[in-house]
């Protein structure tokens, strides 16, 4: 990194280009803090003080990475792992129906392409993203069962929105749990997540409250040596058979399609959410080889136990000196392979989270797990149901809380989202 001087402290009304008229873009003037650090004084920074803004600079890579909100799909599906997440679940307030639900997703669709774009909110911005640019953000809206009843629609309520069903590993919070909306948040700064969060909460008013809200977090792209398949906090690389957008039948998985019923929801998606708790203090007593054994997988890298690397395909039947097979029966990976479940695929993109601890000191942390799938009882059911019946990490984890949203396609130009839907 070039040497860089730091400017000398002045006083507020010193500071040239402080004022709204210098001229000075959020999107181009980088926050003083993150461009210099902040100068303190002999005595530790005496209040009126701060340093000079830098120059006008580009931004970084991580700022100026920007989704598009206007497209086939929403954003927030296909895009990479972000390192900072929202999630947020409402539920509309009593006697708001379709036109005010109508309205809300209007105005929900003008905030969401203003921020993505790195500008400022169109009501009252709380300037708290103010200097950064749009850090691949992305707010993507869904629909839960409870909506469509609330909004006289029931009769468009798609058949794949019906609840899942009871799995021996759920110990869900009713509370932490569905939803008529569901939000989802991402940026690669944290600032610029929580912005966007504030600016969903705030045009929400009084069409809708607050019914559950977690938060998440993944490693900030860039923190590698190289692009990886992303760790969760057992330490395991996590996603390494998620279909990829260049699989031919990958839009026929994740996506439903134009034909298909009903009708608003073309080249839209369903995502299941659910919360769930890793017995980090369980896991960590396990030696390494029992916790790849548990997984199927290596922990340094990822590859199967059956050998090669982290894109070899697992050898299900090769079994070592003993006659045992060396990825066991009841494996993780084994047991969550399209091969081993009718085809059954879904796209995982989710987040970690922390917290807190509870009363006997035990990590509250885990994943906040989401996939999409353009049928769920094609997905994510099949497949659950057979880690239900003999999974080894099911010892390791406990759903906690649990959503199924009906996410529709991406708004085009001049459309808000879920407009085929409130105004077909």
């Amino acid at each position: 990194m070039p040497d860089q001087s730091i400017p000398e402290a002045r006083t507020s009304a010193e500071v040239s280009g402080a004022s709204p008229s210098s001229g000075l873009s959020r999107r181009a003037l980088l926050g003083t803090a993150g461009a210099t650090g902040l100068v303190l004084g002999a005595a530790g920074g005496a209040v009126g003080y701060a340093a000079a803004p830098a120059p006008a600079t580009p931004l970084t890579s991580v700022g100026a990475g920007r989704a598009m909100f206007h497209g086939k799909h929403q954003p927030g599906i296909t895009e990479g792992l972000q390192a900072c997440g929202h999630l947020i679940a409402f539920d509309l307030a009593a006697g708001v129906g379709r036109k005010e639900a109508a309205a809300l997703l209007r105005r929900w669709s003008t905030t969401a392409e203003r921020l993505m774009a790195g500008e400022p909110a169109p009501h009252d911005d709380t300037d708290v993203a103010r200097d950064a640019g749009p850090s691949s953000l992305t707010i993507t809206f869904g629909f839960g069962h409870s909506f469509f009843g609330r909004t006289g629609l029931e009769k468009q309520r798609p058949a794949a929105l019906d609840p899942l069903p009871d799995f021996s590993s759920d110990h869900l919070d009713k509370a932490r749990s569905d939803g008529d909306l569901w939000v989802q948040i991402g940026a690669d700064d944290a600032l610029v997540a929580f912005h966007a969060l504030r600016a969903i909460q705030k045009d929400a008013g009084s069409a809708a409250r607050v019914r559950w809200q977690m938060n998440g977090f993944n490693r900030t792209p860039g923190a590698t040596a190289h692009p990886m398949t992303a760790r969760n906090l057992m330490g395991q690389l996590d996603g390494t058979r998620n279909p990829k957008p260049t699989d031919a039948d990958f839009d026929q998985r994740i996506f439903v399609p134009v034909s298909g019923e009903p009708a608003w929801m073309a080249n839209g998606s369903y995502a299941v959410v659910r919360r769930i708790r890793m017995l980090l203090d369980d896991w960590e007593k396990l030696s390494v080889p029992a916790q790849e054994a548990v997984i199927g997988r290596r922990k340094s890298n990822g590859a199967p136990l059956s050998g090669g690397d982290e894109t070899t395909p697992m050898d299900l039947e090769k079994t070592d000196a003993k006659g045992d097979y060396v990825v066991p029966l009841n494996a993780h990976a084994r047991i969550t392979r399209p091969d081993k479940n009718g085809g059954a695929a879904m796209l995982r993109r989710p987040f970690s989270y922390h917290d807190g601890f509870d009363a006997d000191g035990a990590p509250d942390a885990g994943l906040l797990f989401i996939c999409w799938q353009a049928d769920p009882l094609r997905g994510f059911v099949p497949v659950q149901r057979k880690l239900d019946r003999g999974d080894a990490l099911s010892a390791f984890i406990r759903h906690e809380a649990s959503g199924l949203f009906a996410v529709p396609g991406g708004a085009a130009k001049g459309e808000y989202v879920g407009q085929r839907l409130l105004e077909g």
